[in-house]
């Protein structure tokens, strides 16, 4: 814990993401850079021990990659696989075909949701982000229009709907029914995903222009117009792509096929591991877009080397951002803001919904403000007659959502796929995680008058 208490620390916390801002979007700096040198000032401002600083920023950075880089990495070897074979732009046909060119924002949005299910917000934008840029490049459509849809439908199922583990350890919590949370969720989550997906792309695509040449999605768009007939076929594709799905699906539902504590258990869960699943599905996509399309092991080789490359930056500004989440936690400023919103007199699902803001907004971490949230909150809701647990699920999943900015690792996801600027990012993805956090709360407060 620092030496500087309370307000003061607020005060230093905004200080430290203003300029984050302000250097990165007005100056043009290296987002990886001033994120280590922001943190690093930081931690010495509010009063940590000096030894202490680089040890927090370190596990904060250690504690995100350790999971997102395997994750980006596999992800971008599927992709590319995806794209060399057409396989991604199999699947983009298909959608343009079945929803036609002016709806391919809701398309996004539908496949977004049904993927993001079983998966972490950071595995489903992997699997859909190369089917994105095709779709983009057929129907020469702005990112920003077919990907917010897609990021939100991710976002919406992460935040609010079991079996994502942040919503499922609040159920545990809150002691709410599995059965109805999930109602809930699907009541409040569609109507939310579709005002923040494809309505507010709509509408903020029209303020904001990407450069002409983005060099990611080039890397995972196909370079020729193939033809429809030398495509790989749709049912191949969507198999390969939702392999991880099925995967991570079973390792869920382990305990409920097999015995606990047994091999059979063991191996279902092992394999129904994000990384694993990813793994597997990389090394099948060798053969459905590789071998069995007729390219070498050389073609193969290439593809996977060329495509790590340009998300090395990614990667590293991902765990800064991490790291500099870790520092506000270990300063004491995530406390600090958690008492604010515990001391406000409002209602259980509010209290519930302004916590998670409060630690959303300080450590970036959708997962660590709903988990967090809800140990603060469960005891206080216990002790209120009449609270509907299943809604404040609900209500801290969506505040949980609030304000993606600098120390977010999906920020910077978002931000270097898209090839965004700052500003743009948060123009375009913070505002539209707001609209799902305010309006999530809403439909809950809606549904409780309901209910």
């Amino acid at each position: 814990m620092g030496a500087v208490t309370g307000t003061t620390l607020l005060i230093y916390a905004l200080i430290a993401v203003i300029a984050l801002v302000i250097l990165i979007a007005r100056f043009k700096l290296n987002p990886f850079i001033t994120l280590v040198v922001v943190s690093v000032l930081l931690g010495f401002a509010v009063g940590m021990p000096m030894g202490d600083i680089i040890k927090s920023f370190e596990a904060g950075v250690g504690g995100t990659l350790g999971h997102i880089a395997l994750v980006i990495g596999l992800g971008t070897m599927l992709g590319k696989m995806m794209a060399e074979s057409g396989g991604a732009e199999r699947i983009a046909l298909t959608l343009i075909d079945f929803f036609g060119e002016k709806n391919v924002h809701w398309a996004m949005m539908v496949i977004a949701f049904i993927v993001g299910l079983p998966v972490f917000f950071e595995v489903g934008f992997v699997l859909l982000i190369p089917i994105a840029f095709n779709v983009a490049k057929r129907t020469n459509t702005s990112m920003i229009l077919v990907g917010i849809p897609m990021v939100c439908g991710l976002s919406v199922v992460h935040g609010l709907i079991p079996p994502h583990p942040a919503a499922l350890l609040a159920v545990q919590a809150y002691g709410a029914d599995m059965g109805k949370t999930i109602l809930y969720a699907l009541i409040v989550g569609i109507p939310t995903a579709i005002i923040a997906g494809p309505l507010f792309a709509k509408l903020i695509d029209k303020h904001v222009t990407l450069p002409a040449i983005n060099p990611l999605a080039e890397q995972l768009t196909e370079e020729a117009g193939a033809s429809k007939g030398n495509l790989p076929g749709f049912g191949i594709t969507v198999l390969t792509i939702l392999l991880p799905v099925f995967l991570m699906l079973i390792g869920s539902w382990a305990d409920l096929i097999t015995t606990p504590k047994t091999f059979a258990n063991d191996f279902l869960k092992l394999i129904g591991n994000s990384v694993m699943a990813l793994l597997i599905a990389t090394l099948f996509s060798f053969y459905t877009f590789g071998k069995s399309r007729g390219f070498t092991r050389e073609m193969i080789l290439k593809w996977t080397n060329e495509c790590v490359a340009p998300t090395a930056i990614i990667t590293l500004v991902v765990g800064a951002g991490g790291g500099f989440g870790r520092i506000l936690r270990d300063s004491g400023i995530s406390t600090a803001i958690v008492d604010v919103a515990t001391h406000a007199n409002v209602s259980v699902l509010v209290l519930g919904w302004l916590v998670a803001v409060m630690i959303r907004i300080a450590t970036g971490s959708a997962t660590v403000a709903m988990t967090t949230a809800a140990g603060i909150v469960a005891p206080i809701a216990a002790s209120v007659p009449g609270t509907r647990p299943e809604l404040l699920v609900l209500t801290t999943g969506a505040g949980s959502l609030i304000l993606s900015h600098v120390n977010d690792g999906g920020f910077w996801l978002v931000k270097e796929y898209f090839n965004m600027t700052v500003t743009q990012t948060l123009k375009t993805w913070s505002v539209a995680e707001t609209i799902i956090s305010v309006v999530a709360l809403l439909f809950t407060l809606a549904l409780a008058t309901v209910v």
